[in-house]
């Protein structure tokens, strides 16, 4: 590993200014960041520890609730608040990594993972995300973990979140900070899509701060599921996953939401599968047909041509969940 120089400051205004400095990389759990720089992925020259900052509350807030960005994967998942007014979030926590990352992780870092995608830890490989202009060595080789939607011909890594996938399902918001001042960003607007710039993950500038996310009230609780589909049943990322929340009244889906992982580079909303289910009956049927619209524009790779029968099958399963037919 690469030597570093390491910092911890005490104040929001010292963190901003620390990372403006080029080289400088956050570090707070480090459940990614570390293993990144392990690989020689990732070399920065200083890290900027941010863990003495106090962003670890969660609390209710004026229509809907706040999570700093320093609160820990466990312990939101864990929140009576969170699993009273947002269980899918809880369900999407508990089914990503093992108990001790979920210890380590927190909700600003787990929105700032980076792809797992095997070309890009390895440095020998070409990967434009690491190394931009070199290639994308899955395209042409084992490419049986990668996108099905939103790639590009410079990259078709897939983001490696669950609790992301969650939130862009219940449309948080991203509180950001920077030295110019705050600004606000839907969740389903701060990662990106490769196009021809896969080397930026999100729409975070270098020298902003994530601080925080807000969920606003929804009538979904009673009726939301997340189903992740995976290789192995604990520590392995997703194939394919889906958060499914419905608001259902006297058997009709009154207002709808869903999300996979999986599947592209950034958490896929399903906006249009959304919309075919609002005003129909919540049965099998309907979430059949569901599914089928979200998976317009879908293409495979060839060692990935499973996930456009597993995606459907995942997405009806988990509207089945959500509406309590299984």
């Amino acid at each position: 590993m690469k030597q570093f120089q390491y910092v911890r400051p005490s104040s929001q205004q010292n963190v901003l200014a620390a990372i403006a400095q080029p080289g400088t990389k956050i570090i707070a759990g480090g459940s990614n960041l570390v293993d990144l720089m392990k690989h020689g992925v990732m070399t920065p020259d200083k890290l900027v520890d941010i863990n003495r900052l106090p962003l670890r509350n969660i609390s209710d807030i004026k229509g809907g609730l706040h999570i700093g960005a320093l609160a820990l994967n466990s312990q939101v998942a864990e929140d009576k608040l969170v699993k009273s007014m947002f269980p899918l979030l809880s369900q999407a926590l508990n089914a990503g990594a093992s108990a001790q990352l979920r210890n380590m992780a927190t909700v600003g870092g787990n929105m700032m993972q980076r792809t797992r995608c095997p070309y890009f830890y390895d440095v020998a490989m070409p990967c434009n995300k690491r190394s931009p202009g070199t290639g994308c060595g899955a395209l042409e080789g084992f490419n049986r973990m990668h996108a099905i939607f939103g790639f590009s011909d410079k990259c078709i890594a897939v983001h490696p979140s669950d609790m992301a996938v969650a939130m862009a399902a219940l449309d948080a918001t991203v509180l950001i900070q920077g030295r110019k001042g705050a600004r606000r960003l839907k969740f389903t607007d701060f990662h990106r899509l490769p196009g021809n710039t896969p080397e930026l993950d999100n729409n975070l500038a270098k020298d902003e701060l994530i601080t925080g996310v807000e969920i606003p009230v929804n009538n979904f609780a009673n009726h939301s599921y997340y189903l992740k589909v995976r290789d192995r049943a604990s520590y392995a990322f997703a194939l394919v996953s889906v958060a499914a929340a419905m608001d259902i009244q006297n058997g009709i889906i009154k207002d709808a939401r869903l999300a996979m992982g999986g599947v592209a580079h950034k958490p896929w909303r399903l906006t249009a599968a959304e919309q075919a289910l609002r005003g129909k009956p919540a049965t099998a049927a309907t979430f059949e047909q569901a599914a089928q619209v979200a998976m317009q524009g879908a293409k495979s790779f060839k060692d990935n041509a499973f996930k456009l029968k597993m995606a459907p099958a995942t997405i009806t399963e988990a509207l089945k969940h959500a509406a309590g037919l299984v």
